[in-house]
């Protein structure tokens, strides 16, 4: 894996700072680890690792042979379906930076697997790597989103609704009061933000529904 001299160009990345689309790691000392960020960006927007950059940007380098192993590993053994991904290292300064290019998965959720050989998806908020809600995977499992398509709305929707606009929703509560499944009551939630009628959004480290 020969690297390219291409200073310049990780050097502009890095000036980016970490973001959605965008991760630096120091080092690769735990595929299971990395499996995350792997889940999380196929999850999302798709993006990129940088690895063999410190999180102040600070460029350390990497053993391009083994990194490059270690990040194989993260996505055909620890990730549940293996994502798709392409590994480009870059000479920088006289040290090798890998780039790690994770494009948004077409079959989502895409899992990692954890020690316990459990799986959990992740999705990329800001410069984070969170673990996605029953939500998340119940609109993987409807599909994308979708606008500008007619929906009925049914006492049980504008009830919801209603109690989201007052503060006033929980699942457990809207389900016991309707004499409904909780699953169904997530089912309801996840297609009303596909379609754009809620919000879905992180806030104060937790996800939250709003109008």
């Amino acid at each position: 894996m020969k690297a390219q001299d291409s200073a310049d160009y990780i050097h502009s990345l890095i000036e980016e700072g970490e973001h959605v689309n965008q991760d630096f790691k120091f080092e690769i000392s735990d595929a299971r680890k990395i499996a995350k960020s792997f889940s999380a960006f196929a999850n999302t927007e798709g993006g990129r690792l940088l690895i063999g950059v410190k999180d102040n940007g600070k460029i350390s380098g990497v053993s391009s042979e083994e990194e490059a192993y270690m990040a194989e590993a993260a996505a055909n053994v620890y990730c549940t379906p293996h994502p798709e991904f392409e590994i480009i290292p870059h000479k920088v300064d006289g040290k090798t930076v890998l780039e790690v290019i994770i494009p948004e998965s077409d079959s989502k959720p895409i899992f990692a697997i954890d020690e316990e050989n459990r799986n959990w998806a992740y999705v990329r908020i800001a410069d984070e790597n969170i673990q996605a809600t029953a939500i998340h995977l119940e609109m993987w499992k409807q599909g994308g989103m979708q606008y500008g398509v007619t929906i009925e709305f049914t006492d049980t929707e504008k009830d919801l609704l209603k109690d989201i606009e007052n503060n006033l929703f929980s699942i457990n509560k809207f389900a016991k009061t309707h004499n409904i499944d909780r699953r169904d009551v997530q089912k309801l939630i996840a297609k009303l933000v596909r379609f754009g009628v809620l919000d879905y959004t992180f806030v104060d480290r937790k996800f939250k529904l709003s109008l």
